[in-house]
């Protein structure tokens, strides 16, 4: 993985991204449920409603800011193509995008382990990637990232348009450095969310509907959540795993108390995240890249729903986290590529199996979860221990005498 020739990065992107391509065109069929259907039945339903100038008024599994209109959209960009066809590509494209990206950066003094992580990483998932429109936010994740140091308003624009795609793009601006940096990038992301929001809003009605599409939801199945309504039923309890909303999820007593208590602990995260921001004492290169690294391991790992395809969100961010040498992630990132292959395991591998709560799925979950909580709680703490502890310790320790100075008063003294 250190050699310096990218002849080796480039043949192993291929052959998987080849791989990933017969996957979803099903030259190569993987076992379980057909994932590739969201694409032909639901983004293929929305797509022939956006293209009419309204956003999907009626359908509740629209749960996604206005300019996701445009990645459903994208597949008009191929006419000569079916829609399903022309998505897959346009994920594809995306993947490529992301792919150049880092090795550009790369080839300019950062470390390849991160264009690594993110050619071994994505295919962990198996073929959800091209499945879903995640992939084209990553890329403007990416991006926006990679242009903070040089460029914080750009990379401010861009942190918000990928906010606007879907929302947790916005924890990128987390960990910004103090001063001119935060002041320009937060003001860019604010005027272009602010902007996008005012032309959707008068130009497509219904662009902010999905923000009461999700108010009855109930606990997904994959959730840290989950867990506990895996192992209750077992035990005879008396709800039901239904499609809800778009997801499979858990349905009947006590959810709503289970739903809750995963809302407080988001909560919870976002306060750390502030305490954090408020204490931190130094910025280096990767600062902002671990931070936002952690920052959305925390609020995957908290919420209610934890579908596949947020994996690529952490394995994007991880891929710029050790592009910097002075990155405390490596093993966050670890834990992160060993939890997105699991998540190919229960998703759609066997994933019957974890809808029916037995024992393979539930250790697949047990195992995936845990993988996720221990990459939050290590990153947190690398975090922490980066930007508080030992800045703050650096501090106390008295510097030690100049070497002139301390010359000139031994000479003295022996005088």
């Amino acid at each position: 993985m250190k050699t310096r020739n990218p002849a080796a990065l480039l043949v192993i992107w291929a052959l998987t991204r080849a791989l990933l391509l017969l996957c979803v065109f099903k030259v190569v069929v993987v076992p379980g449920p057909d994932v590739t259907s969201d694409v032909s039945v639901i983004y293929q339903g929305w797509f022939d409603i956006l293209r009419t100038g309204t956003f999907p008024l009626d359908d509740v599994t629209w749960q996604y800011p206005p300019v996701a209109a445009v990645a459903i959209l994208s597949p008009a960009l191929l006419p000569f193509l079916s829609y399903t066809s022309a998505f897959f590509l346009m994920a594809f494209l995306a993947d490529a995008v992301v792919f150049l990206m880092l090795l550009y950066v790369e080839r300019r003094g950062m470390a390849r382990r991160g264009v690594w992580v993110w050619v071994v990483g994505l295919p962990l998932l198996g073929q959800t990637v091209y499945a879903r429109y995640d992939v084209m936010v990553v890329a403007v994740a990416v991006a926006a990232l990679l242009a903070a140091a040089r460029h914080p308003k750009a990379s401010g624009v861009m942190a918000a348009l990928g906010a606007m795609l879907k929302v947790w793009p916005a924890l990128l601006l987390v960990g910004v450095g103090r001063g001119r940096a935060t002041r320009e990038s937060w003001g860019a992301a604010a005027l272009t969310a602010g902007g996008l929001a005012l032309t959707f809003a008068v130009a497509m009605p219904g662009a902010f509907a999905f923000l009461t599409f999700q108010r009855d939801r109930g606990t997904e199945v994959e959730s840290l959540g989950s867990l506990v309504f895996h192992v209750a039923r077992r035990f005879g309890w008396s709800g039901t795993v239904q499609l809800n909303y778009g997801s499979v999820e858990f349905l009947g007593p006590y959810v709503d108390v289970v739903s809750v208590l995963a809302q407080g602990l988001t909560v919870l995260a976002f306060g750390w995240l502030v305490l954090w921001r408020i204490r931190a004492r130094a910025w280096v290169s990767g600062t902002q890249a671990d931070a936002a690294l952690t920052a959305v391991l925390l609020f995957t790992t908290t919420s209610r729903v934890i579908s596949p395809q947020y994996m690529l969100w952490l394995v994007g961010l991880a891929a710029v986290c050790l592009l910097f040498r002075d990155s405390r992630m490596a093993l966050p990132v670890w834990l992160v590529l060993a939890a997105t292959f699991v998540t190919f395991l229960e998703f759609p591998l066997y994933f019957s199996h974890v809808v029916a709560s037995d024992t393979l799925g539930l250790t697949l979950l047990l195992v995936r979860n845990g993988l996720l909580v221990a990459a939050t709680l290590s990153a947190c703490r690398r975090l922490w221990r980066a930007t508080v502890t030992e800045p703050r310790h650096a501090a106390r320790v008295p510097a030690p005498p100049h070497p002139v100075r301390a010359g000139f008063s031994e000479a003295a003294n022996s005088s």
